[in-house]
């Protein structure tokens, strides 16, 4: 029998709000290419889904990524500044309104007296629309900005235009609005199922464009 899916929390930092002052982080998409044009540190990103802020929603790049289905695609970021946290990636086929709710955060109360982030949801095993979760957990400052990257396998479907969603948690936080805890950014890409392998299933249709 298959494990049923289960959501755990994850990174629990222990004695959050006797930590130093809180900073933001910042994470920059470098593959593949962002939807929206960002900056040396990769704003804007905080609004949810896929980026912006409440006066900034983002220049589009205008980029669609190409990839075929059932394949692996390259996911890069740059954490340009540094925060405890971990990473989650997710791909929706019909557009930014069909990617999963951010994940549930457990806050503390940090020294300011106004809640600070302890950890946030993880599913374990992953199903659609998230691809991973969990990814990239780091507690320590990196001599450097740290780079990370891995590859995700996308579902055997054909869309014209997915959008692969890069989100970050970010532990020992303060609320920011918009964004909550996370940090966000999209890439669109256009699918071409493999006419060898079997079609995934367990992916909405495509809906027809208007």
């Amino acid at each position: 029998m298959k494990p049923s899916a289960r959501v755990v929390a994850a990174l629990v930092i222990a004695s959050a709000a006797a930590l130093p002052g809180v900073v933001s982080a910042h994470f920059k998409l470098l593959e593949p290419a962002s939807w929206i044009v960002e900056d040396q540190r990769g704003d804007p990103q905080k609004a949810g889904p896929c980026g912006g802020t409440n006066t900034d929603t983002g220049t589009p790049s205008n980029v669609v990524n190409k990839a075929t289905g059932g394949q692996k695609v390259h996911v890069k970021v740059t954490e340009t500044i540094f925060h405890p946290g971990h990473y989650r990636i997710a791909l929706a086929v019909n557009g930014h309104d069909e990617l999963p709710a951010d994940e549930e955060v457990q806050t503390t109360e940090g020294p300011n007296g106004r809640p600070l982030s302890v950890s946030a949801t993880i599913m374990n095993p992953e199903k659609a629309p998230i691809l991973a979760d969990g990814l990239w957990p780091h507690t320590e400052r990196p001599a450097t900005p740290a780079t990370y990257e891995t590859d995700v396998q996308l579902p055997n479907i054909t869309c014209p235009k997915c959008t692969l969603q890069i989100t970050e948690f970010m532990a020992q936080h303060g609320y920011n609005n918009p964004g909550g805890y996370i940090y966000h950014h999209c890439a669109e890409f256009q699918i071409t199922a493999d006419p060898s392998k079997p079609l995934d299933r367990g992916w909405p249709a495509v809906k027809a464009a208007n």
